[in-house]
């Protein structure tokens, strides 16, 4: 049912769509790039209503939007998730937790493990485990499916780096799970057998019960650390555009054999390496634009406040998404074209590419997963050259943007 005003109150246009469910159905069905789209075209550019996981949301539209919810945390917004997502991912004792203090926690939390001193100490543990990763997962093979390897690696490298486990039984225990816990996070919250969102709160049961295994201490904090699926899912998206385009493949390539050649064999990369793969890192940049990892991130309004002459009632839940800037032409022209070239010198306007979010809560693990993805790219160009097999392989869009197939491509070993 469409609605644009309550009482004297300018609400944002839009539909709350089925009583209970609201628009869930129409989200996953859609996918959110279509869904954002469709209401951005029927409502406003702006900002337009819905109805999500079961609460009044204005979901925030392009760079001003962006600008508006990142720089006015605890002023206009505090953090919130959807009951649904926090009985999946938070441990039980821990659900009804204040948010600010959540918020507290993991930014100490963070700061001690992703400060620059901690990143340079990681950046050996990348260099083996990807060598490792590839020789084991990769070589043997003459096509490999990039997303579930992509996953496998990024989820060992976090088990190693953070909670000290090497052992690959422990890992495939955890990641299973996990995996099955972020692919419903988006799903509609039905918890009935066989639904996704069942599956979901299986897979969370699983990996605390894993986690309690092996943790004691700050158990709350790593499970609120989703960096693993979303670097993941970057590894994914940058090696999906190197082996569709060959051009790009191939300066990539350039640059990064321009770093081996000035080290020895066995030589491990260095924090100096990593700041000269300047290319690499744009072309990792206009990957994330075109494919980002993270869909978006929501908030709660703590008082009433106006934007584009629409009133948003406190107790509102709100909603960023990067689908409303990141093929804006406004922002982007010519927004389907990769092109790398976009981000060199001052790079795009504000507020317009935000793959980690922006303000006081952007993510964390912006260095840690340009360091994993630049590590990864220099080891996969150096060895292969890929061949995508399915080249117009659907992308469809759960937590992360996912290949249908997994996304297959064919490897062909450069000479010695």
């Amino acid at each position: 049912m469409p609605e644009n005003g309550s009482g004297n109150k300018n609400l944002p246009p839009g539909t709350r769509g089925w009583p209970v469910l609201g628009e869930n159905m129409e989200l996953v069905l859609s996918g959110q790039p279509k869904f954002i789209k469709h209401r951005m075209e029927k409502y406003s550019q702006d900002v337009f209503q819905t109805s999500l996981f079961g609460e009044r949301m204005a979901v925030f539209c392009g760079a001003k939007g962006n600008k508006l919810l990142f720089t006015n945390e605890y002023k206009l917004v505090t953090s919130w998730w959807p009951k649904s997502m926090k009985k999946v991912f938070i441990f039980p004792e821990f659900a009804d937790t204040n948010f600010k203090q959540v918020s507290a926690l993991k930014r100490s939390f963070h700061h001690d493990i992703l400060k620059p001193e901690a990143l340079k100490q990681y950046l050996p543990v990348m260099d083996v485990l990807s060598r490792e990763h590839l020789e084991r997962e990769w070589t043997p093979n003459a096509v490999v499916k990039v997303f579930p390897l992509s996953k496998k690696y990024t989820f060992e490298l976090a088990c190693r780096i953070f909670l000290g486990v090497v052992d690959l039984e422990v890992i495939k225990r955890l990641v299973d799970p996990f995996t099955l816990a972020n692919e419903g996070v988006f799903s509609v919250p039905i918890d009935l057998p066989g639904t996704a969102y069942n599956r979901a709160i299986k897979g969370g049961k699983v990996v605390r019960q894993e986690l309690m295994k092996i943790i004691k201490d700050r158990r709350k904090e790593l499970m609120e650390k989703n960096t693993f699926d979303t670097t993941s899912s970057a590894v994914t998206s940058v090696l999906n555009y190197i082996a569709e385009l060959p051009d790009i493949y191939k300066e990539v390539l350039k640059e990064q054999m321009e770093i081996a050649k000035s080290k020895g064999p066995d030589e491990l990369l260095t924090w100096e390496d990593i700041e000269k793969m300047k290319y690499s890192w744009n072309v990792a940049r206009e990957s994330l634009r075109l494919m980002p990892p993270a869909q978006g991130a929501f908030r709660e309004s703590i008082t009433e406040f106006t934007y584009a002459g629409f009133t948003i009632p406190r107790g509102w839940k709100t909603f960023w998404t990067v689908h409303s800037s990141h093929k804006n032409p406004e922002y982007f022209p010519d927004p389907e074209k990769f092109d790398p070239s976009r981000f060199e010198g001052t790079g795009p306007p504000p507020y317009t590419f935000v793959p980690f979010g922006g303000g006081p809560r952007m993510c964390p693990g912006k260095e840690y997963a340009r360091l994993q993805v630049l590590v990864f790219m220099h080891y996969v160009v150096r060895r292969f050259k890929l061949e995508k097999v399915i080249p117009n392989e659907k992308i469809v869009f759960h937590a992360s943007p996912t290949p249908v197939h997994g996304l297959p491509v064919r490897l062909h070993l450069h000479e010695k």
